[in-house]
């Protein structure tokens, strides 16, 4: 099984839609049962809390429920348990450099930094690069 653990800033907007794209992904594919996959934040400033409405919108304008999300940050356990952590900026890299100074193999989601759509209210671009880090990666996995 393949453990993968998207990681952005607050943990309700782009690492959880990565997470509910990426699940819809590999049911879609028929290899959900290969994956496991999860999200979670570099800080503690949104623990428990649900997606942001507006990112939970744009998941369901393109047929994906993420309901049942809440807000974690990430933890040292997370470094074993998942086989792959994506962060979703340079930002993000930074906080994890900081929480984990000798881990070494997060990777970064692609290759530009994730549109952040707390600050941009551009949903719709950050879609698109959820979306196109997503089906990278499950080329590359498959």
């Amino acid at each position: 099984m393949i453990k993968i653990l998207f990681i952005c800033h607050g943990n309700i907007c782009r690492s959880p839609m990565a997470e509910f794209v990426m699940k819809d992904m590999v049911k879609k594919a028929g290899v959900a049962e290969r994956f496991y996959i999860d999200s979670a934040a570099v800080s503690r400033e949104e623990l428990g809390n649900p997606i942001y409405p507006p990112a939970q919108r744009e998941l369901t304008k393109h047929g994906i429920i993420g309901a049942s999300h809440r807000a974690r940050q990430i933890t040292a356990d997370d470094l074993q348990k998942f086989d792959r952590i994506y962060y979703m900026d340079s930002s993000n890299a930074r906080y994890l450099q900081r929480l984990f100074p000798n881990h070494i193999g997060f990777l970064p989601f692609l290759p530009y930094d994730v549109a952040d759509p707390w600050y941009s209210g551009d949903f719709t671009q950050t879609w698109i690069d959820v979306e196109t880090g997503c089906q990278k990666i499950l080329e590359e996995l498959l």
